[in-house]
């Protein structure tokens, strides 16, 4: 069955992004890119990825669920279809536009991980944000966390705040990089 894995990047201080949405503080470069770059190719944009000629169809994902704000990172340089070699799905209720192989939605997002799963591919990536993180944490099957060596003291939580039931994650593996990144892998903890 298809695995929704919300792999992402976090400060110190459980923060995706800063208090303005930014990210660059987060380490581009450093030992730890080559062993992600190589688990997961699939989730360089695709235009990046092409540049660097980084092989993408080795990677697990077919499917990646973004945010509006997660989305919209990307379109002042241009990218309105930024993995273009997966399926992109972005929750709005506000918000559409079009591009190649990019879907915008109002859909519910629990629903519509469920549908995913009942279809062939390979796994789904939910790239961000927070609110949506929060809104499919039942439906999380694992969390890969790249802990960089930043903090930001405010910003977009790596969960946004609401009220949901304990979730209980199991450590599988963490690997400690010279760079300062942490990545730990955890699966959801069965019933």
């Amino acid at each position: 069955m298809r695995e929704l894995v919300y792999y992402v990047a976090v400060s110190l201080d459980g923060y995706i992004a800063g208090p303005d949405g930014q990210f660059d503080a987060f380490a581009p470069e450093g030992d730890h890119m080559s062993a992600l770059l190589e688990r997961f190719p699939d989730a360089v944009p695709t235009t990046i990825a092409e540049q660097l000629g980084i092989d993408q169809s080795a990677g697990g994902f077919s499917t990646v669920l973004m945010g509006w704000n997660t989305y919209a990172v990307g379109l002042p340089a241009g990218m309105d279809s930024p993995y273009h070699h997966l399926e992109q799905i972005v929750f709005s209720r506000t918000q559409q536009t079009e591009a190649e192989n990019l879907r915008v939605t109002a859909e519910d997002p629990v629903r519509t991980v469920q549908e995913l799963r009942g279809q062939p591919g390979g796994d789904i990536w939910l790239c961000g944000g927070g609110h949506l993180a929060s809104q499919l944490l039942c439906e999380i099957d694992r969390v890969v966390l790249k802990r960089n060596p930043v903090v930001f003291g405010a910003g977009i939580p790596l969960f946004a705040a609401t009220e949901y039931e304990p979730t209980q994650f199991e450590h599988l593996e963490t690997t400690a990089y010279d760079s300062g990144v942490i990545v730990s892998e955890l699966v959801k903890r069965s019933a």
